[in-house]
Order: C-alpha cells, then sequence, then structure tokens
C-alpha cells in the first residue's frame, strides 16, 4: 500500500508541473502531415506533402490538390498520414473529392486521432485567427532527410488577422493575415478557442514587396463537402471567450452572488428582527392579559373570603359555632388563594419569546434547492452565459441522483465537502472530465481538460489506482476514492479547456432515461 502511495505521488509530481490547457495545442493534436509518394517499377518518382486535419477519429480533411495524383493515379500514388503525436505514420485512403472546393476526404486506420470542431458562425473583421500545418519552406531549413517528412512533430503556428470574405473561383473563402505557406495547404484555420473557420488553400503573390495574403475555404463551404460526403463533424456556433474572461466573469459572478447572499442574509436579518419584535408584542401582549385575569380573579377571591369571614363572625354571634368555623376556614382558604394567585400572576421575559416559523418551509440541501428535488431524475440545461464552450455543444444532460452519490445507478462520484465529484478518463478520447453536482444549488458542471498523448498516458496510470467504479454503499471505499480523485484532481492543469454548466430542475414525467 505504501509503494502504491508512492508510486502515486511520483506520477502527480511527474504531471504537474509542464502540463497546461492550450486550446491552440489541443487542435494541433488533430492536425496531420499528408505525403503523397508517388511509385512507378518500385522507384519513387514523385514526392509531395501538405496538411490536414481530423473530423473524425480516423478521417482527414485536406485540399484536393495536395492528393490531386492519388485521385489521378490511384494505383501509383500512396497517401501517407503523419500524425502530431506518437511515433508512427499511416497509410490513407482518399473516399471523397470535390475539386471545385478544392477539398477531400482521407480514411485511415491504426490510430485515432482528437477531431476538430467546425465553429458554424462567421469571424469578425480584425479577429484574431491561428493556422496550424507544415510549411514547406521550414521543413526544408530543418529537415535532414526523407525520414524527417514521416516522422511525427507538432504542428507550426502562426497568428494573423481576418481580412474579410472573398470569392475565388466561385468557392466562397476567407481573406486572413496568417503567415502561410506551400506545405500549410489542407490544414485548419482557427479560432481562438481551436475552433476550425476554414481550410488553408492558397496565398497570394508578393511581387515588388507586395504584402502576402491567404486564402482558407470558408467553413460554410466545408460544412457543403462533408455534407455531401456523408461525414458528420462537430459544431459549435458560440463565441470565442478566452480562459481570462472566463475566470473573469466568474469571478465577477461570484461576487454578484457574495452580495445577493449577503443581502438576502440581512433581509432575512430584518425580516427575523420583524417577526421577533411581532412575536415579542403579541407575548406582551398575551402576558399583560393574563396578568389581569389573575389579579381579577384575586380580587374577587379577596372579596369573597372578607365576605365569607363577617359571615362566619355574624354566625357566631348568633351562637352557630359549628356553621361560623366552616364559612369562616373558608374565607381564610379564600384570602389565601387570593394571595397566592395574585403572587403567580406571570412576568414578562421577552429573551424567551421564539418566533414560530412560517408555515410550508420545506427542507433544503445547505441554503438551496429543496432536498427532494435536488435528488431523483434530474433535467439540466446548458447555461451558455456561466459555460466556456469551445468544441461540445450539448444543451441537455439528464441525470437520476442518488442520496450517496451513485449516479445514473451506475457511476459513483465521491464526496466534495456538500457536493458530489467523479473525474473521467476514458480510454480512447483525449480529454478529461471533472464532473461536479452541487445539491444546494442544483448545479452540474463539466470541465473539460484537452491533454496530449503523453498526459493522457499518465492519467490513465493514476485512474489505475481508484478501484471504486459502480456505485457502493461501504463509506470507506468512497473515503478512499475521494482521496485518490483529490490526487488526479491536482496532476490537471491549472487552466481547463472547456466548462460546461447545468441549472437542473426535476424532470417531467415521460422524459427521457439519464444517459451521462
Amino acid at each position: 500500500m505504501v509503494l502504491r502511495l508512492l508510486m502515486l505521488v511520483a506520477l502527480v509530481l511527474a504531471w504537474a508541473g509542464p502540463a497546461r490547457a492550450d486550446d491552440i495545442s489541443a487542435a494541433g493534436r488533430g492536425v496531420v502531415r499528408i505525403v503523397t509518394i508517388a511509385v512507378v517499377d518500385d522507384d519513387v518518382v514523385g514526392f509531395g506533402h501538405g496538411s490536414g486535419f481530423a473530423v473524425a477519429p480516423n478521417r482527414i480533411v485536406t485540399n484536393a490538390h495536395v492528393v490531386e495524383l492519388a485521385d489521378r493515379y490511384p494505383d501509383n500514388v500512396v497517401i501517407g498520414i503523419v500524425p502530431s503525436e506518437g511515433d508512427k505514420s499511416y497509410q490513407g485512403r482518399l473516399i471523397a473529392i470535390d475539386q471545385q472546393r478544392d477539398l477531400a476526404l482521407i480514411e485511415f486506420s491504426g490510430v485515432r486521432l482528437p477531431p476538430l470542431t467546425l465553429f458554424s458562425g462567421a469571424p469578425s473583421d480584425g479577429d484574431a485567427l491561428i493556422a496550424l500545418g507544415y510549411p514547406g519552406n521550414v521543413d526544408l531549413a530543418t529537415a535532414r532527410s526523407a525520414a524527417d517528412f514521416i516522422t511525427p512533430q507538432s504542428p507550426v503556428r502562426s497568428q494573423g488577422g481576418f481580412a474579410g470574405p472573398r470569392t475565388l473561383e466561385g468557392t466562397n473563402v476567407l481573406l486572413h493575415t496568417a503567415s502561410i505557406a506551400r506545405g500549410n495547404s489542407g490544414g485548419p484555420l482557427l479560432d481562438r478557442c481551436g475552433r476550425v473557420l476554414g481550410v488553408n488553400s492558397a496565398i497570394t503573390r508578393a511581387d515588388e514587396g507586395d504584402s502576402t495574403f491567404a486564402f482558407a475555404i470558408a467553413g460554410a463551404e466545408l460544412a457543403a463537402f462533408l455534407t455531401e460526403a456523408r461525414q458528420p463533424i462537430a459544431t459549435v456556433g458560440v463565441p470565442c471567450m478566452s480562459v481570462e474572461e472566463q475566470l473573469a466573469a466568474e469571478r465577477s459572478a461570484e461576487e454578484k452572488a457574495r452580495i445577493e447572499a449577503e443581502q438576502r442574509s440581512r433581509t432575512a436579518a430584518a425580516q427575523a428582527d420583524a417577526q421577533r419584535r411581532d412575536a415579542i408584542a403579541q407575548a406582551r401582549a398575551r402576558n399583560e392579559a393574563a396578568r389581569e385575569n389573575h389579579m381579577a380573579i384575586a380580587a374577587l377571591m379577596l372579596v369573597l373570603g372578607g365576605v365569607a369571614l363577617a359571615g362566619g363572625g355574624l354566625l357566631l354571634s348568633r351562637n352557630r359555632q359549628r356553621e361560623a368555623i366552616w364559612v369562616a376556614a373558608g374565607g381564610v382558604v379564600l384570602i389565601l388563594g387570593a394571595a397566592a394567585v395574585f403572587l403567580t400572576r406571570p412576568s414578562f421575559d421577552e429573551s424567551r419569546v421564539v418566533p414560530v416559523p412560517a408555515t410550508g418551509t420545506r427542507a433544503t440541501a445547505g441554503t438551496g434547492a429543496p432536498i427532494a428535488e435536488a435528488q431523483g431524475r434530474l433535467q439540466c440545461t446548458l447555461v451558455p452565459e456561466r459555460s466556456r464552450i469551445t468544441v461540445t455543444a450539448v444543451d441537455q444532460v439528464m441525470l437520476d441522483i442518488g442520496a450517496d452519490g451513485c449516479i445514473n445507478g451506475r457511476t459513483q462520484y465521491a464526496e466534495a465537502g456538500t457536493r458530489w465529484q467523479r473525474i473521467l478518463v476514458p480510454e480512447t478520447e483525449q480529454e478529461v472530465s471533472l464532473l461536479d453536482y452541487d445539491p444546494a444549488s442544483r448545479t452540474y458542471t463539466n470541465t473539460r481538460y484537452l491533454l496530449s498523448a503523453a498526459q493522457m498516458d499518465r492519467a490513465r496510470q493514476l485512474r489505475a489506482d481508484v478501484p471504486l467504479k459502480s456505485c457502493s454503499a461501504d463509506q470507506t471505499a468512497r473515503a478512499n476514492l475521494a482521496a485518490q480523485q483529490q490526487a488526479l484532481r491536482a496532476a490537471l492543469p491549472p487552466v481547463y479547456n472547456e466548462k460546461l454548466v447545468y441549472a437542473c430542475s426535476p424532470a417531467p414525467s415521460g422524459s427521457p432515461a439519464a444517459t451521462k
């Protein structure tokens, strides 16, 4: 056990240092170099290369002119796919091409790449754009042999600005100033969040010192091409917000929530004070009425006691001694009773007054939602203004929340204060998700980290030390799960790539079952 803990700490320390979430780097893991090799009679007679990017784990988009020879001479031209990570290259197969749009779709096998997401909106003039790819002039300067062209390495990034929409030979294109060269053809043009805006395809001539501009096939043209090729692609229409802007918005929201909470606290205190004053006034009135009743009864008993004594004296004067004694004794008892009633009249102590709670108050989880509404089947709706959406667009999530952190009847979440959390590390995708449910506010959050292959390998090693997978009533096992997840959480980058925040409410009858 001690050895396992030491290994866990070592993995955390090895990972925690250089790890950093970066949208462009995350997108770059789905960018590839595309190499074409023409062979005649077992002799290499031609070589070319460009760039491409994944639209599915095993499918790549590039320019048609990058693979034109493979389209014309399929038996003599080999298409090579060189990922940005790993140590191998793979052979691809051309499955769709559109010469008019200058787009092509390639399929390959042997590895799964993280697909990029298409931004369905349009950039604004002056927006910062980033080009990713493998410019040939960089390769000529750095390559030492042909093997360097089929060795995985990260793509080159360059930044520029959006210069406006144009039409090039009947195709809608984006004009921009990011530096690209031959070899960038087929690579993605991205916004700051790493979403695809277009496919880099051409540059202007720079005769006599003219400035160089670049053309990228517009995202709408790419979407139309993929639709015709029956190839789905993830699409997001939410404008890009930087992590810094999102964190500032979160701080502003937290400050606003703090001020509102303080205002609610002051209002509640004022209401409680008013309720207490009202209760004191009512208690005082009841006390005064009770005191007056006691004093009236005491006075009546005193009068009756005096009358009885007088009657006893009268009877004694008439030699009716026996009756006189009984009547006089009754008078004495009435007088003593009057004294007792007077002395026991109720006093008033306002410190002992406890206001009666308002009717209809329901038990709540913390200070938020009623417990009955914070559990069970919930329908969770995305809150865009509280979210940072980069590559995922899931508008609704159905959850089934158990009282012991059992989610959807199959996944055990760990206690994290008053919340429930689980870190998911999938086997194939290059992402880690921190899932969090807050019963007090009925808020479900999916914070996503898009990691490199090496970082994912380390995350999977850490996940291997988390034995509790399914739901469990064993509190010790859940405590161990919480401790192990803290180690995994500490190893994640300090800044996330995406944060999806959902507001949950009881699911209406007939709604679909939970799927997350």
